[in-house]
């Protein structure tokens, strides 16, 4: 069996779930949380230092330490 290239889950999320996650981790990264992800100083300079942008790569390379609870129908 081959492993994806993509770390994505077995579900999509749905925008608003995907909306949550993303704006309770960039809180978090702006109350000091540290990254998750490897950024230089160019990149954080290229991004303003913006947490939004900041949770959007970490989500987008699957390491978002935030899940998602649905209820079982």
């Amino acid at each position: 069996m081959k492993k994806s290239a993509s770390v994505t889950p077995e579900f999509e999320y749905t925008k608003y779930e995907k909306a949550r996650m993303i704006g309770s981790r960039a809180l978090q990264l702006s109350m000091g949380a540290p990254f998750l992800i490897k950024l230089d100083a160019a990149e954080l300079k290229k991004i303003n230092y913006n947490s939004i942008e900041i949770a959007l790569r970490e989500y987008d390379q699957g390491v978002l330490p935030i899940t998602v609870k649905r209820p079982v129908r």
